[in-house]
């Protein structure tokens, strides 16, 4: 997960560069962005039929050393790209390769520790939100030194060769692993499991993808205009920390509290609810985008708002995946949560529409306020609509209570 996490964490210090150099406009670049995003989701259902069909011993290894091909491919053809058709090419690529690698692992993840599901799924995520945090600066200091190619060219082959080496150390359970004793816990679990027909067919499934797409929108155009943003705000080149501009530091810090989201929102989730913590988080994250709108123009100011929006949006990678098969069950657990991460996809089209609002306003301040009011509107789902969906879902498909340190 680490080593796909600078095709989207990283993306954002190669956008002014590629300006330059190309011509094409940030809006042309932003749409690679979304390209890469489409893929990574929209084909990891393939990839999680894939390995679900290969089996838990093979089917990861093999789904792993595919996506590794494919990552360095994308990253190749990106360095060569002199053309928007060549770079959405490469773009489109490499996010199939990640996806096949996202899914998987999460797929794993959620297969394995039924008790621990949220803290489980947020450690694996982490791995993809933190993963990019020892990289930027590297990747950052290549473009400046050496130019954006080189820097597309050597992370991508170097990547990708980790990443076939390391293939085969991932596994399943040969059986399901479900929690049967019922018990105090704040999260009920499903015994049984779904097929993907069957969950298609519940409300609750498209009430869940509508409150990913909300969440990840917002998140997905920070990450992606978090350069453009530092830029405008006259801080992208300004020394703030050990010779660090401003960028370089809000970027490490913010790849580390994204990473760091996932366990801590995902082992909440397991004590006290998958909705509360959605609430809460949710909740933080429209005050963080309020902030950075009406007091991010310092430098320290604009590390701390962009952390704390970064450490708001990356825990719907735990909480999602971790919701999805506590209502449908495991059997298909890998297919299932990559067809609710295919909301990301759809919200990565949301991402330029960031750009036509600030060129249309002059500003990104009502940027930040539609973000902040979708996270609100995902709140309001969360706790009157979602819940008690999910009850009636967990009625009929005849769950028990999970509890933390129950029987398996």
């Amino acid at each position: 997960m680490a080593l796909i996490a600078n095709l989207q964490y990283a993306w954002t210090l190669f956008v002014d560069p590629m300006h330059v150099a190309r011509g094409w406009s940030l809006a042309e670049i932003q749409w690679a962005f979304s390209i890469f995003i489409a893929t990574e989701t929209w084909l990891t259902p393939a990839a999680g039929a894939l390995v679900d069909r290969l089996g838990p011993r093979f089917g990861p290894g093999i789904a792993i050393v595919a996506g590794g091909l494919l990552v360095g491919a994308g990253w190749v053809i990106n360095a060569y790209a002199d053309s928007l058709t060549l770079l959405y090419t490469g773009a489109a690529i490499s996010g199939t390769g990640a996806g096949a690698i996202y899914a998987t692992c999460v797929g794993n993840a959620v297969r394995w520790f039924p008790d621990r599901r949220g803290l489980a799924v947020g450690l694996t995520a982490g791995g993809f939100g933190a993963g990019a945090a020892l990289t930027v600066i590297p990747i950052r200091e290549t473009i400046a030194i050496a130019g954006y190619a080189p820097a597309f060219l050597w992370f991508g082959i170097g990547q990708a060769a980790v990443l076939i080496a390391v293939a085969f150390v991932l596994r399943g359970p040969d059986q399901p692993v479900v929690v049967r004793s019922a018990a105090r816990a704040q999260v009920q679990q499903s015994i049984g499991s779904s097929s993907t027909s069957q969950m298609l067919r519940s409300p609750a499934f498209w009430l869940l993808y509508v409150m990913f797409v909300g969440v990840s929108a917002s998140g997905l155009m920070a990450t992606a205009q978090l350069g453009p943003i530092a830029k405008d705000y006259g801080l992208s080149d300004t020394v703030m920390l050990f010779g660090a501009s401003t960028l370089s530091v809000a970027l490490v810090i913010d790849n580390v509290l994204n990473g760091l989201a996932r366990p801590f929102f995902g082992g909440l989730s397991d004590r006290i609810g998958r909705e509360k913590t959605m609430a809460l988080a949710f909740t933080l994250g429209a005050l963080s985008y309020w902030l950075l709108a009406v007091a991010g123009r310092s430098p320290w100011a604009f590390v701390i708002c962009a952390g704390l929006i970064f450490f708001t949006w990356g825990e719907i990678f735990s909480l999602f995946p971790s919701t999805c098969t506590d209502t449908f069950g495991p059997k298909y657990a890998t297919t299932n949560a990559s067809l609710l991460y295919t909301a990301k996809g759809t919200s990565a089209f949301l991402v330029p529409l960031a750009n036509v609002l600030k060129t249309a306003t002059g500003s990104w301040e009502p940027v930040f306020l539609v973000a902040a009011l979708s996270n609100v509107v995902v709140v309001l789902l969360a706790v009157i609509v979602l819940r008690p969906l999910r009850a009636n879902q967990i009625r009929r498909a005849r769950v028990v209570p999970m509890r933390t340190a129950g029987s398996i």
